[in-house]
């Protein structure tokens, strides 16, 4: 199939220029659960040229009702495996890099390394808080997203920036939103799909949430956009 071929339905929406610049970028994308299954989804059709994947969890039944990546067939088995099939499946021409291991401390920086963006799919603040003090020491935008029950939040965090401090102040629970409130199917199928949307156009030097909240309430139908910054 014809690079051309695959693409041709991103025209003109993106210019054949922009399918190229996503086709020399890499994402790093942190947890590739309910929110990362549909990042890595997204940002695999879309064309971005190379993605690293990173999480040291495997598949439970819990997982079922929201998690794209997760089936009846792949329980037990590790998600960033499901993800590179996945991605292999849909685009092979998309350059996959696992890492079955959590992002911590130790290794944030080394992860990072020679990724244009880094999306924060993670379900749980310290993790959130590690990822950011990483890419603003590796000077890279982070964008960020997170679910509980029927919301959801997305936000763009430019070098420099500490967003996530504002949002979260001291907080640290271990616990995840998910795990407190649920998470029902299409909330990270909204979010998610919000994140990639957000890493298309950073990696393309489009306007988009830098500096500001994007807070979606599915219950009500509402969406409310503030400035931090």
């Amino acid at each position: 199939m014809m690079v051309e071929e695959r693409y041709a339905r991103n025209f003109d929406a993106l210019t054949a220029e922009d399918q190229a610049v996503l086709a020399a970028k890499r994402v790093l994308v942190v947890g590739c659960g309910g929110l990362g299954g549909y990042v890595i989804e997204c940002l695999a059709r879309v064309g971005v040229g190379g993605l690293r994947i990173v999480d040291g969890d495997v598949f439970e039944v819990s997982n079922l009702n929201r998690q794209l990546l997760s089936s009846e067939m792949n329980l037990g088995k590790p998600k960033v495996l499901a993800a590179k099939h996945r991605v292999m499946a849909v685009n092979p021409l998309v350059f996959v890099e696992i890492f079955d291991q959590p992002l911590v401390e130790s290794n944030a920086l080394e992860l990072l390394k020679e990724c244009d963006v880094v999306v924060d799919a993670l379900d749980n603040i310290p993790a959130r808080l590690v990822l950011q003090k990483a890419a603003k020491e590796a000077g890279v935008v982070l964008v960020h997203g997170a679910v509980a029950g029927w919301w959801g939040q997305v936000c763009v965090i430019r070098p420099g920036e500490d967003l996530l401090s504002i949002l979260y102040g001291e907080a640290h629970e271990e616990r995840g939103e998910e795990a407190k409130t649920g998470t029902l199917s299409f909330t990270p199928a909204l979010v998610g799909s919000l994140e990639a949307a957000e890493t298309v156009k950073a990696l393309l030097g489009k306007p988009g949430l830098m500096g500001e909240l994007l807070s979606v309430d599915l219950l009500n139908g509402t969406f409310e956009r503030v400035k931090l910054v």
